[in-house]
C-alpha cells in the first residue's frame, strides 16, 4: 500500500468510526474540493452521517451547481440550512448590504447571522460534526487535529483530512470522478461568499483570496470561533 492508499484507507477509517461511535453525526460541507472528498467518501459506502451545507443566500450560482451535481452523481439531497431573514434585513437596513468590507467586525458579524447561527441550528440534537479543513489551508489551521473536543457546541468534532494536503485531494477527485466546482478550475482553491471570495495569482497562499482585504490571522468566518475570538479546540487524546 502506497502512502496515498494509506492516507484514504485512515480517513475511511475515522468516518466509519464517527458512523460507529458518534451517531448521530454530521457532516459540515462547504461544497468545496476538500467537502466534496468526504462527500464522496460517506455517500459510497452508505455512512449515518447526514450531509449539510449553509445557504448564506451570497453564494456564487457555480457553487449551488454542485448540489445538482450532488443529487445526480450520488441520489443524495444536501440538506440546507439558511440564515433568519429577520437578521439579514436588520443587517442590511443598519449597515448596508456590503458593510463587511468596512471592518472586521462587520464582516464577522455579517458571517455570524449568514454562517454561525445557522451552524448551530445545523447541529443541534447531534453528537459530533465532521469539517473538510486541513492543516496546510491557513496560519489559523496550522494545529488542527483529527480529532477534537468541541466545547462552545457541546461535542466532538472530526477533520478527517486535517493530514492531507492540497496534491492529496485533487488526486483523489481525478482517480474517483468526484464531481467538484468549476470556480477551482478557475483560480479559485478556497471559496466562500461571491463578494467575499476572488481568485488568486501563482504563488499566493490558498486562502488569500478568502476576505483578502484583512490580515491572515482574522480569515476565519465563525464557524471555528468562540465568543468573537479564534479558538484552537483542544485535540481529544
Amino acid at each position: 500500500m502506497n502512502a496515498f492508499d494509506a492516507l484514504v484507507a485512515t480517513t475511511r477509517d475515522t468516518l466509519n468510526r464517527i458512523a460507529s461511535d458518534f451517531t448521530p453525526a454530521v457532516f459540515a460541507s462547504s461544497l468545496a474540493a476538500e467537502d466534496m472528498v468526504l462527500t464522496d467518501m460517506i455517500l459510497r459506502a452508505g455512512l449515518p452521517i447526514g450531509v449539510f451545507s449553509l445557504e448564506t443566500g451570497r453564494l456564487h450560482r457555480e457553487t449551488l451547481g454542485v448540489l445538482d451535481r450532488i443529487r445526480e452523481t450520488y441520489g443524495y439531497e444536501v440538506r440546507l440550512y439558511k440564515p433568519e431573514q429577520a437578521a439579514v434585513d436588520a443587517y442590511v437596513r443598519g449597515h448596508g448590504l456590503n458593510a463587511f468590507y468596512d471592518s472586521v467586525d462587520m464582516r464577522k458579524e455579517c458571517c455570524r447571522i449568514r454562517k454561525v447561527e445557522p451552524l448551530k441550528r445545523a447541529l443541534a440534537g447531534n453528537k459530533a460534526w465532521v469539517t473538510g479543513q486541513r492543516r496546510a489551508q491557513s496560519t489559523t489551521r496550522a494545529t488542527l487535529q483529527v480529532q477534537e473536543n468541541d466545547e462552545a457546541h457541546g461535542m466532538v468534532k472530526f477533520n478527517p483530512l486535517a493530514d492531507w494536503s492540497e496534491q492529496d485531494v485533487w488526486h483523489y477527485i481525478r482517480s474517483n470522478d468526484v464531481p467538484y466546482n468549476p470556480l477551482h478550475d478557475k483560480g479559485y482553491p478556497s471559496i466562500g461568499c461571491e463578494p467575499c471570495t476572488r481568485a488568486i495569482q501563482p504563488g499566493e497562499d490558498i486562502r488569500a483570496g478568502r476576505w483578502w482585504w484583512e490580515n491572515p490571522d482574522t480569515k476565519e468566518c465563525g464557524l471555528h470561533v468562540v465568543d468573537g475570538k479564534l479558538v484552537r479546540i483542544k485535540s481529544v487524546a
